[in-house]
Parts: structure tokens; sequence; C-alpha cells
């Protein structure tokens, strides 16, 4: 999975994972992010000593993380690389380790409408005329941490 995951990066098509349009990875932070697991993909189920009928046995913090380093071993085969200096994945993605763990596992408990950064959530609060901006604390504290 990771070695398909990384084609668009090796092949210099995209800079990063998360920026590789039309792969599973990019689905997976973007369902992440909203605090699901993309339907049409197998989900991870953590754990791999934990018995689930159906799942990748690995979390997908554990995931990007692989796909993360390995983006950033140059191969003499390949164009592409992550950048070395580039911050880790979550850090790219403005997530704290501890707001990603929220996110993934408490995600409807925090957040009961819209979702988004607090910039986007203003936005669309604006946009649909509500005077306030629903979930805006959660938003700064899960979604715009670095």
């Amino acid at each position: 999975m990771a070695y398909v995951d990384l084609n668009p990066v090796r092949a210099g098509i995209a800079p990063t994972p998360e920026q590789s349009d039309f792969t599973s990875i990019q689905l997976r932070i973007q369902a992440a992010i909203k605090g699901e697991q993309p339907t049409a993909l197998l989900p991870f189920t953590g754990d791999e000593h934990q018995h689930k009928p159906l799942g990748i046995r690995f979390s997908l913090q554990d995931y990007l993380t692989l796909v993360d380093e390995t983006g950033r071993i140059l191969r003499d085969d390949k164009r592409g690389v992550i950048n070395s200096k580039a911050v880790n994945i979550l850090a790219r993605l403005h997530v704290s380790d501890e707001n990603w763990l929220k996110l993934t596992t408490d995600f409807e408990s925090i957040f009961t409408g819209a979702v988004g950064t607090a910039e986007h959530l203003c936005e669309f609060s604006e946009h649909v005329g509500l005077q306030r901006t629903h979930g805006i604390a959660n938003a700064q504290l899960c979604l715009n941490s670095a």
C-alpha cells in the first residue's frame, strides 16, 4: 500500500502524500480529519493484537508515519522524494499527535455540525447565514494546531 501511495511522490507529480490526488492515502487523510474512515477502503483497525474480523491491523497514524518516512528515502530509480527537511506529516496537516488521536477517536462528540478549520467554519457560517459559529473552539483546538 505504501508503495502505491508514494507513486505520485516518486514520479515527481506531488511533493507529499497528502497532496497526491486520486490516492488512497489522500482519501484516508481527508476522511480522518472528518473523524471517519473511507467507506470504499478497508479500514485500519488499530492494534494488531485485537481481534477484529475485517480490516488492516495497523493504526492510521502508524501508516502515515510509515509512508512519510519511506517517502523521504531517495532512490536511484525514482525522481521524487519527500523533502528531508519537511516536517512530519501530522505537523504538515497542522494537527498535533494529541489532537489527531482526539479527532480519530472522539470526533462525533466534539463536532456536532460543520467541520473544518476555524477560518472555514467562519466562512461556512457566513455563507449559510448563521450568527454564531458552532464548533469553533474545537476547530481551533484540534484543527488549527501546528
